[in-house]
C-alpha cells in the first residue's frame, strides 16, 4: 500500500510526475490570486464601480437631457440606456487587464516569481489560474457597476439577452486578461505596464463606441472603428441589454474567439520558454 496521490506516478526514483490536470494546484493558484485582489476590494472592485458611475452621471447630465436618444440598429435608444452597458463592460475589461498585468510583474520585481514557476503546475494550468482570477475580478466589478446603475434613477439596465452579456463579457475579459499576462511577461517595471494601460488599453476602450454610436462618425472613422476589437466587445455586450447592436454579432463573436486563441497561444509559448522570467 502507498499513500501517494492517485494522480501521481513515479518514472524515476524521487521524480513524481502528475499524469493529469493538477486540480489541487490549479485551485490553490486561483484562490490565491482572487484573495490577493479581494483583500483590497475597496480599491480593486468598489473604486472602479464608483468611478464608472461618475462617468454615467456626468455624461447623462451633460448630454442626456431633453430625452436625447441614440439610433442603434434602426431603433431609438435613450442615451442613458445606451451609455450604461458600454460603461459596465469597459470597467470589466480594464480591470481584467489590471489584474492579469500585476501578478507576474510584481513577482519579478520583488523576486518572488519562483512562487509561480516552482510549483508542480503546467504552463496551461498557470495560465488558467491567472486568467480565471482576472475574469473573476472583471465580473465582480461588472456586477458592482450594474448594481449601482440598477438603483440609479432614469437608467434601465435590465438584461434582455443574457447569453450576449455573459458571452461578450467573458470573451472581452479573457482578451484583456491575455493581453495583461503578455504585458506582465514583457514588462520589467511598473512604468512599462502603465504605458500599455495609458497608450493602448485606455485609448482603445474610450474610442470603441462606449460614449457614441459609430453611425454618427464619418465613413473613414467608422471603418477605423471596425478594426478595434474593443468595439465588438462593447457592441455585443450592449445588445444584451438594449436588444440592438451596431455590429454583426456573429462576426464579432468569431473575431473575439480568434483573438483569444491567438493571445492564449502567445502566452503559452512565452511562459513555456521562460522569456524574461528565468535568470
Amino acid at each position: 500500500m502507498t499513500d501517494q496521490p492517485s494522480n501521481w506516478v513515479r518514472t524515476d526514483p524521487g521524480v513524481p510526475i502528475i499524469r493529469n490536470v493538477n486540480w489541487g494546484g490549479l485551485a490553490t493558484l486561483y484562490v490565491k490570486e482572487v484573495r490577493r485582489f479581494f483583500k483590497v476590494q475597496l480599491q480593486t472592485v468598489w473604486a472602479p464601480a464608483i468611478t464608472t458611475l461618475l462617468f454615467l452621471v456626468i455624461f447623462t447630465v451633460a448630454l442626456g437631457r431633453d430625452g436625447r436618444t441614440v439610433m442603434l440598429d434602426g431603433q431609438p435608444v435613450p442615451f442613458a440606456d445606451f451609455l450604461a452597458p458600454g460603461l459596465i463592460v469597459m470597467a470589466m475589461i480594464q480591470n481584467a487587464f489590471a489584474n492579469a498585468s500585476f501578478s507576474l510583474l510584481v513577482g519579478k520585481i520583488q523576486g518572488t516569481i519562483v512562487d509561480y514557476l516552482m510549483p508542480p503546475l503546467s504552463t496551461g494550468e498557470l495560465i488558467t489560474g491567472l486568467i480565471g482570477a482576472a475574469v473573476t475580478r472583471a465580473f465582480l466589478v461588472g456586477f458592482a457597476v450594474w448594481l449601482a446603475m440598477l438603483l440609479w434613477p432614469g437608467v434601465h439596465v435590465a438584461p434582455n439577452h443574457l447569453w450576449a452579456i455573459v458571452g461578450f463579457g467573458l470573451m472581452g475579459s479573457m482578451m484583456l486578461g491575455f493581453l495583461g499576462l503578455l504585458t506582465s511577461i514583457w514588462a520589467e517595471k511598473f512604468d512599462h505596464a502603465a504605458a500599455v494601460t495609458n497608450f493602448v488599453v485606455a485609448p482603445l476602450s474610450l474610442l470603441s463606441g462606449t460614449f457614441y454610436s459609430i453611425d454618427s462618425l464619418s465613413p473613414l472613422f467608422r471603418t477605423i472603428s471596425h478594426f478595434n476589437p474593443f468595439f465588438f466587445v462593447i457592441s455585443g455586450f450592449r445588445h444584451g441589454f438594449v436588444g440592438a447592436a451596431d455590429s454583426p454579432l456573429l462576426f464579432g463573436a468569431l473575431l473575439l474567439l480568434g483573438l483569444n486563441v491567438v493571445l492564449g497561444i502567445c502566452c503559452y509559448a512565452l511562459l513555456r520558454s521562460g522569456w524574461k522570467l528565468r535568470a
